[in-house]
Parts: C-alpha cells; sequence; structure tokens
C-alpha cells in the first residue's frame, strides 16, 4: 500500500506538466530520488546506480528508468503501469565502457524524444558529470535546460497527508530525544548511546507505527568537537562537565522532522547559561515572524535583532525547508532563512529552525522543526526548549 492515494501522485505529476508547458519543455528528466518518489512514489535504497523517472508533457505517466534488479521495487513502490518500468542491464553497471544513460538516451529515440528541449536538474547529487556528457554525446539534438527547482519547489507546500506524516515523525522525534536524554552520560561510549538513539528512529512509536531511516547519520558534538557543525559520533566515552550537541531526526515515510538539543553534563557555568539563553530567545523571536506574509529575510531579522543585543552573531543561515528526502540531506534545496532572501512565507511549509552557534568547547543548538499555519507556526516536536542538564 502506498503512502498517499494515486490522485494525490497524479495531481502532482499534472502541475509538474503546468510548470513544463509555462518554461516550454517536452520532456523533463528527474535524477533526484526525493523528486522521484514525490512524483511516482519510488521508494528503493537504488541511488548509488543511476536511475530517473523521464516526464513527457504528452504521456499520462512518468518512465522509470533503473536498475534491472531494482526494476521490481518500481512495480511494488510506484503508480507506473507495466510498460512505464523500464530495467537496464546489468552490464551497464559500473563499466568503463558504457553507462546506464547510453540505455536511457536509446529509449528517449525510440519514442522519438530526442528532438525537444529536456529539463534537467544540473545541482542534483544524483546526476553526474559523466552522464550529462554521455547524454550530450547520445542526443546530439536536444537542448539541455537546467529545471533548478521546478520539482522541489512543489514540495515545499505539503498536503494534509504529509503533514500528517511530518507530524508522526514528531512523536517519533520526542521519544528519540527521551531517549538520548537517558543513555547520554559520562562513562558511557558515543557510539553505544547514537546505537540506541538509532534504535529508537527504527522503532517508532511502539504499537502504532515505525520510523524510516533519517536522510543524515545522528550528529554528535562534544567537548572541542562542539566547534564543528557536521561531525558523527565516535567511540570515546562521554566525560562530566562537558557540553552534548545532538541533531537527530525522526522519519515517516520519507518525511523528516529534525530536531537538534544540546546536553550539559554538570552544571553548566553561568555564562554559558547566559548564551543558551540568547539563543532560545533567538530562536523564539524567529519562530514569532514565521508566517504568511513575511519573508525569508525577515524570519532572520528577527532572530538577530533579539540575539545582538548580547553580542551573539551568526553568518550562516539559520534555518531552511525541509520535509520528504534520501541521504545526504533533509532540506529541500528551496528556501534558506538568511538575510537577502526575500522568498515569502505561506501555509503549508515546512522548516526546520536551526539557530546554531558553533564554538570550541561550549557550542549551542537548540533547534524546532514547524509547519506554517494560517497564522503562525506549530512545532513537530514538545522536547523542552533549553539545555538539558545533567549533574
Amino acid at each position: 500500500m502506498l503512502p498517499f492515494e494515486k490522485s494525490e501522485y497524479e495531481a502532482r505529476i499534472k502541475r509538474s506538466k503546468d510548470k513544463m508547458h509555462e518554461l516550454g519543455l517536452d520532456v523533463l528528466l528527474v535524477f533526484d530520488p526525493a523528486n522521484m518518489n514525490y512524483l511516482t512514489g519510488y521508494d528503493g535504497w537504488s541511488f548509488y546506480v543511476p536511475q530517473l523517472i523521464v516526464v513527457a508533457i504528452d504521456e499520462p505517466y512518468p518512465l522509470w528508468i533503473g536498475r534491472e534488479m531494482d526494476a521490481e521495487g518500481a512495480r511494488l513502490t510506484t503508480i507506473l503501469p507495466e510498460e512505464n518500468i523500464l530495467g537496464y542491464p546489468d552490464h551497464y553497471v559500473h563499466h568503463p565502457d558504457r553507462h546506464p544513460l547510453d540505455f536511457l538516451a536509446h529509449q528517449l529515440k525510440m519514442r522519438e524524444l530526442d528532438r525537444h528541449e529536456m529539463g534537467v536538474d544540473m545541482d542534483s547529487y544524483y546526476f553526474t558529470p559523466n552522464g550529462y556528457e554521455c547524454l550530450r554525446r547520445n542526443l546530439p539534438r536536444v537542448t539541455f535546460i537546467d529545471i533548478n527547482d521546478l520539482i522541489s519547489a512543489q514540495r515545499s507546500i505539503k498536503s494534509e497527508r504529509e503533514l500528517e506524516y511530518m507530524r508522526q515523525a514528531g512523536r517519533i522525534m520526542n521519544r528519540v530525544m527521551e531517549v538520548a536524554y537517558e543513555v547520554v552520560k559520562p562513562g558511557v561510549r558515543e557510539c553505544d548511546a547514537v546505537a540506541e538513539i538509532k534504535a529508537a528512529q527504527i522503532r517508532g512509536v511502539p504499537g502504532e507505527y515505525g520510523g524510516d531511516y533519517p536522510a543524515i547519520e545522528p550528529i554528535v558534538l562534544t567537548g572541542n568537537r562542539t566547534g564543528a557543525a557536521h561531525l558523527t559520533w565516535t567511540d570515546q566515552p562521554f566525560e562530566a562537565n562537558t557540553v552534548v550537541i545532538l541533531e537527530l531526526a525522526a522519519c515517516r515515510h520519507r518525511y523528516h522532522a529534525p530536531l537538534a538539543r544540546t546536553i550539559h553534563l554538570g552544571q553548566p557555568p553561568d555564562d554559558y547559561l547566559r548564551l543558551a539563553d540568547t539563543v532560545i530567545g533567538g530562536l523564539n523571536a524567529a519562530l514569532d515572524a514565521l508566517k504568511p506574509g513575511t519573508t525569508c529575510e525577515e524570519v532572520e531579522l528577527a532572530w538577530r535583532e533579539s540575539t545582538q543585543r548580547n553580542g551573539v552573531k551568526k553568518a550562516s543561515r539559520i534555518g531552511y525547508s525541509m520535509g520528504l528526502n534520501y541521504p545526504p540531506d533533509w532540506g529541500e534545496h528551496v528556501m534558506s532563512l538568511r538575510r537577502g532572501e526575500k522568498k515569502p512565507i505561506e501555509a503549508g511549509m515546512t522548516f526546520h529552525v536551526i539557530p546554531a552557534i558553533w564554538q570550541a568547547a561550549r557550542g549551542v543548538e537548540i533547534s524546532e522543526s514547524v509547519i506554517v499555519t494560517e497564522t503562525g507556526c506549530e512545532t513537530l516536536c514538545s522536547v523542552p526548549r533549553a539545555v538539558h542538564v545533567k549533574t
């Protein structure tokens, strides 16, 4: 059973074709697995080899093209008819003299789709320079157009069913952080704590629903590593009188609810608590500003005006749109809460607001995942917004 009704996928396909028509595109090559999932339901750990869907404006359903052994996965997880599922033979995989996109080019020629302008997301992790050169070599009559965020931008505003899955992920995340607070303590190895955290991510809400694998592995920063934003765990034990930063997520049907919290193992000094209070105050100000009718830069400005009075400055963005995704990121790469970004906030959007301060030996991360409502924002998680002190 698919996570959404067939009609919801069909509506997404139609919106994509409407946008293609506006841009004068007849064909769209979609390599990003999140966008493949969004349009067809496809869900498999097969993105380490080339795979894509082909959206042709005159065809009712996209073509799925991937490794032959993954075709059965496409049959099980998509709305596509059998004739639209095309697997390439294994001799295309990791071969120096041929490429899976040779197979794609042949299929496009057979369907007389090689005479059009084609949209391609040139900035996708999953579309390589070698793949692009392969297409140019095989399809000399085609003009390739960078479509940027044609589909990803659609994903910014969630349907009610999508929001339901994100709320479920938020409930899982509450349990994940509860487990983290239990297991992070002096003398416990970081790897052992993470093993329990990951188990909680997958167990989900016992008796109700389980969790998926998140798009990012648990980020664990402690001691002087709190100045580094994106490190994972080690096999060293946690030490007393140190800061521990956790950036984690829960995931349900590929929809995420990230959450960052900070633990202090021992009584924190007063100046550290003042820093944390400033960060939390700035986060509260940003969340108050995050509502329809404002822009991304206005949300960041609310944070900055709140924190700069206490001398706290942050050069990087304080949040981003997020939701449906696959490794290596749960962000949508469409909207960022930062200076100069004038994109408007709309109801149904979802953001991870994370105004983290990374300082050696004393960083602070307190974040929230939120749904923008008609009047403000709703947090997905209910973990107290404070440094968790363990004495």
